[in-house]
């Protein structure tokens, strides 16, 4: 097996989260409020390690290991071993990247690296540490390609010889299996987010729920006093069982460090959330941790943000259970105020948008929607803008909140390169990219998350529309056939497709939505006038090359052998390409005089946004849409597999091969930490941006 395509990063992109001047805004008791919350969201560190594969626990313990033996000082360590500078890089390289993806395959793009050094260094380093070696014989093999099996490379289902760890223990487990066990917890109201699911020597089935208690008392509970059932037929006589206390060392320090945030709350809804975060992540309860997000969403404009929990369910090859997620962030009251103004023009964009109030809300509920300076993000990847609770029923009924993270938009490495873009076009797009980027999250989040309705029978015989003369959908001019029932979400009907094909619905709202100047107004370019030529023109062509580029880098993250993709928010923009390409009349074209591609760029007419661009983009979008808000799964599934299938030479291999050989490292991020000193005073901790800065942050962290 080639391995050359999974080798790590050399070197990484190490850049700051820089947020002393927020942090240092803040009083003491909000300062106690975010160490707390801080402090819970990264004792799920090892939660997310563990739900990414076997050997990433034991490899984090190996570079903590190292890192207290030597106190920092790899060179000294490196000499003793008898290792020499340019393998101790490659060491070091490997180690950041996979702190910066908390875990050793690809936060974006779920793909495994290795290290570029001899497995005989690393070995070299652990034997100068008796603990660091019991960590390494733990994992060095799975370091590596791990006997050579593609497969084994990708995450996915592990009935299909991937890696997914949400399913430990059980290398034969059926996509199958998993919605039949998916199936039965739906039938009894239990949610799957906090879970994982192992398959037993017998056969059978047992859910793990991640609780600090491992036997819950049935009132705080979800499911009361029966925790096992059986399953019909294919599976009839197997059982699932559910199991409390996944996680559970863990799961105790965060609920006691959200108790701890309570305390120092800045209002009751504050209060109340805390302890209902508490009780779900004790318990295991998701009703509880539905009950946080419903006082997320009513705690408006917080000087200090937070979200933490099982939330994102990008990695489960499923669909549905979520990585562990935290979050704490001060606000940036400045950025803020456009994204407030974006909100008020809300209802008057959302009609702009190709489909009937038949198929939009009732009513669009005003989110909060914030700019915010990121303290911690303990995930495997920070975003860019956030749009959640992703429960359907609580958007709906509640609202839902956005933010958009600016200190993770605006961190920079020094001379990126930019592949792709026409020489002509490279100032234009270096001066707006940051701009069209914070446009397109702002309008992504609020009116591509923020918008549609799923129809639904709520309960037997009562529905969210009219029934008896149902909709007209646009696409086949006839009324609707299909739609949700009681129990489904549409996470669980669209399944595997769910997640990227609904960002790839947001990227769409952002893309027509960003012709509308009076939105680009808003966040001060132009006055409201359409105007090609000016300042807001550079930004939507900004925006529409950034998004046409992704669509090419997306290339980097499809897999030739399994014919899949690693990241969904790239299939999507690779769909959304293909759309501009569709366009007609040379709207959008790649051009290259080179028989290899090697001078690759995208060629995109400026002034054809509007008319062929826009157009074009509104009605992929449509269909995306009318197909989710109906529960046509059929239909949006047909859709989206031939708008991401990546067919013929051009694609699959020039293409490709020019983006693999140009692709640049992926940023990761050096983050501050809080500490707790005498007087019950809060002091923050910087690192300097650099590959042993970034060890030393972490290592501190386990402290």
């Amino acid at each position: 097996m080639d391995v050359s395509q999974y080798l790590a990063d050399s070197p990484p992109t190490v850049v700051p989260l820089v947020i002393k001047p927020h942090f240092e805004a803040l009083t003491n008791k909000q300062k106690l409020y975010a160490h707390h919350i801080s402090k819970a969201a990264f004792f799920g560190t090892r939660i997310i390690l563990r739900q990414v594969s076997p050997e990433s626990e034991p490899i984090y313990n190996l570079i903590i290991a190292l890192h207290r033996h030597c106190h920092g000082d790899w060179a000294s360590l490196a000499k003793d071993a008898g290792v020499g500078n340019d393998e101790l890089q490659h060491v070091l390289q490997y180690f950041t990247q996979f702190l910066g993806n908390l875990g050793n395959y690809k936060g974006f793009g779920d793909v495994k690296f290795i290290p570029r050094c001899s497995s005989q260094t690393i070995a070299a380093l652990a034997a100068k540490a008796s603990v660091a070696e019991k960590f390494h014989e733990q994992c060095k093999s799975a370091i590596y390609a791990d006997g050579g099996k593609p497969a084994l490379m990708h995450f996915g289902f592990p009935g299909q010889g991937n890696m997914s760890t949400y399913y430990p223990e059980s290398p034969n487990i059926t996509r199958e299996e998993i919605e039949k066990v998916g199936e039965l917890l739906g039938a009894k109201g239990i949610l799957p987010e906090n879970t994982r699911v192992r398959k037993t020597k017998a056969g059978d089935y047992e859910v793990l729920i991640a609780s600090a208690l491992s036997k819950p008392p049935p009132e705080g509970s979800d499911v009361g006093e029966v925790t096992t059932w059986e399953l019909s037929s294919p599976l009839e006589g197997k059982k699932v069982s559910l199991v409390f206390g996944d996680h559970q060392e863990e799961m105790a320090k965060i609920a006691l460090h959200m108790k701890k945030a309570g305390l120092h709350a800045a209002n009751d809804t504050q209060k109340t959330m805390m302890i209902a975060y508490a009780k779900s992540f004790g318990t295991g309860s998701l009703k509880a941790f539905k009950v946080s997000q419903k006082l997320w969403v009513k705690d408006k404009s917080p000087e200090v943000e937070s979200n933490i929990g099982f939330i994102e369910t990008y990695r489960d090859p499923a669909g549905v259970r979520g990585e562990w997620e935290g979050m704490v962030a001060m606000v940036n009251k400045e950025r803020t105020r456009a994204f407030q103004n974006l909100v008020e023009a809300a209802p008057a964009a959302i009609p702009k948008l190709p489909w009937s109030k038949d198929f939009e809300k009732d009513e669009f509920s005003a989110p909060d929607f914030t700019s915010l300076e990121v303290l911690s993000f303990a995930s495997s990847g920070v975003p860019a803008g956030i749009n959640i609770p992703n429960y359907d029923d609580i958007r709906q009924q509640i609202g839902f909140k956005n933010v958009s993270l600016g200190n993770v938009l605006g961190a920079k490495a020094p001379n990126e390169p930019i592949p792709f873009i026409r020489p002509e076009d490279l100032e234009l797009y270096q001066e707006n990219r940051d701009a069209a980027f914070e446009v397109q999250v702002g309008i992504h989040e609020l009116l591509g998350h923020g918008t549609g309705k799923l129809l639904q029978e709520t309960s037997p015989g009562v529905f969210n529309f009219d029934h008896k003369d149902r909709p007209v959908s646009p696409i086949t001019k006839k009324q609707i056939s299909t739609y949700y029932g009681p129990s489904q979400t549409y996470s669980t009907v669209f399944g595997p497709t769910a997640s990227s094909y609904e960002e790839c619905r947001a990227e769409c709202v952002a893309m027509a939505l960003s012709c509308d100047f009076s939105l680009l107004k808003i966040f001060g370019f132009g006055d409201g006038e359409i105007d090609m030529s000016g300042k807001a023109g550079d930004v939507l062509y900004a925006s529409y090359l950034s998004m046409a580029r992704a669509g090419v880098v997306a290339l980097e993250f499809w897999d030739p052998k399994s014919k899949k993709w690693g990241q969904i928010h790239m299939q999507a923009r690779y769909s959304i390409l293909k759309t501009f390409l569709g366009a007609g009349d040379s709207f959008c074209r790649l051009d290259s005089k080179k028989d290899d591609l090697s001078d690759l760029t995208i060629h995109l007419d400026r002034n054809k946004i509007l008319t062929h661009g826009r157009p074009a983009v509104e009605a992929y979008l449509q269909q995306l849409h009318i197909f989710k808000s109906t529960a046509d799964v059929k239909a949006g599934r047909e859709l989206y597999e031939r708008m991401t299938s990546v067919e013929g030479n051009f694609w699959a291999e020039k293409v490709r091969g020019q983006v693999l050989k140009k692709k640049t490292p992926r940023k990761v991020f050096v983050m501050a930490n809080t500490v707790e000193v005498a007087g019950g005073k809060v002091e923050l901790k910087e690192y300097e941006s650099s590959i042993e800065g970034m060890i030393r942050s972490w290592a501190e962290r386990e402290v």
